[in-house]
């Protein structure tokens, strides 16, 4: 995975940053880990700053004065990579729900299959969701095909958080248009890559909830995706 930066947002991820950067790093000796941490009072970024100590050339940590959104944290971090010379760019949990062995399956499906972003997508093979309760299970499948009959969009995980993102998807979109700041920004960002047209596909993975930390999920954030899709469907009728 040469040229390859993974982004992981952490608010309060202590139990699990350690683990997941190494996981990560096991996969390739050239990928690097971008942290975007939002000041956790759990300390997450000083042990971040402890393992820079031990991988001084691969992991780096941008820290931010306080929670601002899953969506601004990783816009944060697209500027970040677009100012390095990153050819493949992801998005990943820090809670192991995305399992690191697959980020190469995603690299893959853009370095060699000619995607331009790669989704690690919970419903191409039925559902592929372990340690769900069964109405969070099916709130969020009923949450992609609610999108994907709004927006047109064929993608069966339009929520997925486990992306890969060529180097130019980043660049064409306007990251400082996007408006969305919890989980609809992930529908908003595989919208606006699906007007360019640019070639999304879907890797099936298993998704496995935190077994550590708190989920950062909210009725906020649901009715944002809710709403968020309509108006962004909309603005996307008067201004493609």
């Amino acid at each position: 995975m040469k040229n390859a930066v993974v982004i992981i947002p952490t608010y309060n991820e202590i139990e699990n940053i350690e683990a997941i950067i190494r996981a990560v790093f096991s996969q390739s000796e050239f990928v690097h880990v971008l942290i975007v941490d939002d000041n956790s009072p759990d300390l997450t970024a000083l042990k971040v700053k402890e393992l820079q100590e031990e991988f001084p050339k691969q992991l780096f940590l941008e820290s931010r004065t306080e929670k601002a959104g899953l969506g601004t944290a990783y816009i944060h971090g697209f500027k970040w990579a677009l100012n390095k010379t990153y050819s493949h760019i992801f998005e990943m949990d820090a809670d192991f729900s995305h399992d690191p062995k697959d980020l190469i399956r995603l690299y893959n499906a853009c370095d060699e299959n000619g995607a331009d972003v790669a989704i690690g997508s919970r419903y191409i093979k039925g559902v592929n969701v372990v340690n769900w309760p069964l109405n969070r299970v099916l709130m969020s499948y009923l949450a992609s095909v609610y999108v994907r009959i709004i927006t047109g969009m064929s993608i069966r995980d339009t929520t997925a958080g486990f992306v890969c993102y060529k180097r130019q998807v980043l660049e064409t979109l306007d990251l400082n248009a996007i408006k969305f700041i919890g989980y609809a920004f992930q529908i908003e960002m595989k919208f606006k890559a699906y007007l360019k047209k640019f070639k999304i596909v879907e890797i099936p993975v298993i998704f496995t909830d935190r077994t550590k930390g708190e989920s950062k999920l909210s009725s906020g954030i649901i009715s944002e995706a809710i709403f968020g899709v309509i108006s962004m469907k909309i603005k996307s009728i008067f201004k493609p």
